[in-house]
């Protein structure tokens, strides 16, 4: 009874958002140190300091608690609804850098590391962890990148496959880091370091596809 008294006060002084993060955050500590597969509902319940049943309400059950907890990052790479208009080729490169360095900070986030390495030691025990991290935060980042790409061939900026460009790009920002992080060789990169990178990437990519030679205007004639 005491125990169900102080839940509820806890609900009042902290509402059902700062419960349910607090849930998500107590969630995630416990996937990434004990593992997705062997962690309980009744872990979390103790390490969020709420009832099972308020667990299950609040956010579900545990794959419902690993979706959220990786939606929640990959909201952070979303393109941008206030995109400027791509209408040359300086303002496509800038894009793809401020894409570049966005995606740089939020992926090697040393949280955002865990969960590709807890993805990739529950790959056979727990494949569920690996669907959600590649449907959810891997497909959003392609998606985004996608739509770069797709409205800078619309402008007449680039040519080919905006899927093909985008994975592309991905390949010259990345190069090696994320294996090295993942491995643990490397350190995280500095905000200098990540800007300079996605400029490098953007640069190097937009050199790979000079302008089309002949341009197609939005009223669909070309120059």
């Amino acid at each position: 009874m005491a125990a169900a008294s102080m839940s509820k006060h806890r609900h009042k002084g902290d509402g059902e958002a700062g419960v349910r993060k607090r849930i998500l955050k107590a969630a995630f500590a416990a996937f990434t140190r004990g593992g997705y597969a062997p962690t309980s509902m009744l872990e979390i319940a103790t390490r969020s300091r709420v009832s099972k049943r308020e667990l299950y309400r609040l956010v579900g059950n545990k794959q419902e608690m690993l979706i959220a907890c990786i939606s929640e990052r990959a909201k952070r790479l979303d393109v941008p609804a206030d995109l400027p208009v791509l209408r040359d080729r300086g303002i496509l490169e800038w894009v793809l850098g401020s894409f570049g360095a966005n995606l740089l900070r939020e992926v090697s986030d040393p949280t955002v590391i865990a969960v590709f390495r807890l993805a990739i030691a529950e790959a056979v025990q727990a494949p569920e962890v690996a669907r959600a991290l590649n449907s959810i935060g891997r497909e959003t980042r392609r998606a985004a990148l996608r739509k770069i790409m797709a409205e800078a061939q619309a402008s007449g900026l680039l040519t080919g496959r905006p899927a093909e460009l985008a994975e592309q790009f991905f390949g010259l920002l990345w190069r090696d880091l994320m294996v090295s992080l993942l491995l643990g060789v490397a350190e995280r990169p500095n905000p200098r370091e990540i800007a300079g990178r996605a400029r490098s990437a953007a640069a190097a990519f937009l050199q790979l596809h000079p302008v089309p030679s002949a341009r197609q205007l939005p009223d669909g004639s070309r120059q």
